[in-house]
Parts: structure tokens; sequence; C-alpha cells
């Protein structure tokens, strides 16, 4: 009975010596919760017969357009057998909000009849999923974790803030073009413009005259 409770005892050391490694990724300083992109696709069938979309349905695209909310941000695109065609009259619509046709389009549900154009607006929204996130308790915390909260309120405010959801992602490319001369002119300006103490401090005066 001895021999087999000394067993027990030395397998249960030996569970204990043993460490799996476990995915905490709250045990740093870096925020869990954190800006995920979502994607969201409206569509809009026009009649384009021979490839033009008619003023009245130029009409309806914009009224569209004006219900989506359509901004900064959101993608357009035209599929169809005539969506080449018709791209310029989708285009002279979404000027009107200052926006831009994208070059190709992408996969949606249905098939495109002929004659027939589909406006597709791909929007992309930036959100912190689960969050405000008070699942865990703050205290006891042995394992010197970060609460589950943490990151909530700024990431929050990030998402909420940034005009392009994706600049969140892969951010904005420079322009490859850089005017030297431009750069050097504003150093000159610098280096060129008197201190603003160097004058001296103004006498004023703060008493109020009668």
């Amino acid at each position: 009975m001895r021999s087999k409770y000394a067993l027990l005892a030395l397998s249960a050391t030996l569970a204990a010596c043993q460490h799996t490694a476990e995915d905490q990724p709250d045990r740093g300083v870096a925020a869990t919760n954190v800006p995920v992109l979502v994607n969201s696709e409206y569509t809009f069938d026009a009649a384009a017969p021979g490839g033009s979309v008619s003023a009245t349905e130029q009409a309806r695209l914009d009224g569209w357009f004006a219900g989506l909310g359509l901004s900064y941000g959101d993608r357009i695109y035209v599929d169809g057998y005539s969506a080449q065609s018709a791209r310029d009259d989708v285009a002279r619509v979404a000027g009107k909000y200052g926006m831009m046709v994208s070059d190709g389009a992408p996969v949606t549900q249905g098939t495109v009849a002929p004659d027939v154009v589909r406006v597709v607006v791909r929007r992309n929204r930036a959100e912190v999923p689960g969050c405000p996130n008070w699942s865990q308790p703050a205290q006891p915390n042995f394992n010197n974790r970060t609460m589950s909260n943490y990151g909530c309120g700024v990431n929050s405010n990030i998402a909420a803030m940034a005009a392009n959801p994706e600049d969140l992602i892969h951010g904005r490319e420079g322009n490859p073009y850089v005017d030297a001369g431009a750069a050097a002119r504003g150093v000159g300006v610098y280096y060129s413009t008197q201190p603003t103490g160097k004058g001296g401090l103004k006498d004023v005066n703060t008493k109020s005259g009668n």
C-alpha cells in the first residue's frame, strides 16, 4: 500500500513539472482588444441597354448613393457585360460625391443579366469586437495579466477616427516625386526668421484706464 502511494506521489510530481505552452497574449504590454476591419458590399442593378445608363437610371443610382451615405473610404465598382461602356455614366454620378470608380469588381451573388450593369459599393468598417470587455475580474491576478478591457478605449477611438479604415492595415504609399526645392525653402525660412523673443519683452500696462 505504501509503494502504491509513493507511485502516485511520483506521478503527481512529474505531472507538475511538465509545462504546456499556452497562448497568453495578455501577458505582455500589447492590447489584445485591437481594431478589426469588416467589409460590407451593397449592389445596385441598373438598366444599361447598349452600354448606356439613361438619365432616369442615373437618378435612381444617385438616390441609392445618397441613401447609403456614400463617402470617403467607400469603393465603387461596375460589373456586367456592359461595364466598360457604362463606367463613364456611373462615374458621373459618383463624381457628385467626390468619388471615383475603381477598376475591376468583386464577386457578387447572382449573374448580371444582359443590358444590365451592377454597381457595387464596398464599405470597410473598423471596430473593436467584444468591447467593452469586463469578462475577467481585476483581482486576483496571479499571472500578472492585463485587464480584459485593456485597449478598448484607445483602440475604439482610433477605429472611429480613421476616415479610411483600410489605412489601419497597410497605410498609404507616399508620393515618389519629392520636390527638394520646396523642402529646402522651408528650412531656409526657418533659419532666416528672427526669433520672436529677440526684441525683449513688451511693456504691457495691466491697469485699466479710467
